[in-house]
């Protein structure tokens, strides 16, 4: 357990997260959706997700316990940034939809950490979320096409793109009243 967070505070910046992304779509479908439209394609908005990616990567492999892979400790932190090099040289196609895929990915274990042996089912509204990033990063880094065929049909119409939002937005407050009321 390498973060420590509470899971009031884990399903904070969850809920926070949620609202933030779901707000925004419901008031002002037209323009969330130009916005949403251009991520999948955008090389500067991959290169920031990546590097913030590969910063919480490098924090992750300098401090937790790797028991008997310690030895791979200094060559992991030495070929990552050359990694993330050649990411950025080789890998322009929907680099941004790999980029937070990879994320999603690191985004689900704080937030599974903080749900560990909690016996309240009020933890399954943060843990069925961190299951979902796990889903949603495995599919986009392996198929980034997926997020672009994602946002092209759910901004088809406004009362989908609206009701995706809607519903983002509801989990989201969701998540904050439990936050503040349960754990």
């Amino acid at each position: 357990m390498i973060y420590h967070l509470p899971l009031q505070t884990a399903a904070l910046v969850t809920g926070i997260i949620l609202v933030l992304i779901g707000l925004p779509g419901v008031i002002v479908p037209a323009q969330t959706q130009g916005v949403a439209k251009k991520v999948p394609r955008s090389y500067p908005i991959g290169v920031v997700i990546l590097a913030i990616d590969l910063v919480w990567t490098l924090w992750l492999v300098a401090t937790m316990e790797m028991g008997e892979f310690q030895t791979f400790r200094k060559p992991l932190l030495a070929l990552l940034p050359i990694g993330f090099l050649l990411t950025l040289r080789f890998v322009d196609e929907f680099l941004a939809v790999r980029a937070l895929g990879i994320l999603c990915l690191l985004a689900a274990e704080p937030l599974l950490d903080a749900a560990f042996l909690r016996t309240d089912t009020a933890r399954l509204f943060v843990t069925t979320f961190a299951y979902v990033l796990v889903v949603l990063g495995i599919l986009w880094v392996t198929m980034p096409y997926l997020l672009r065929d994602q946002i092209s049909w759910s901004s088809r119409s406004t009362w989908r793109w609206r009701g995706l939002h809607g519903f983002c937005l509801l989990y989201g407050v969701t998540v904050l009243g439990l936050a503040l009321t349960k754990y």
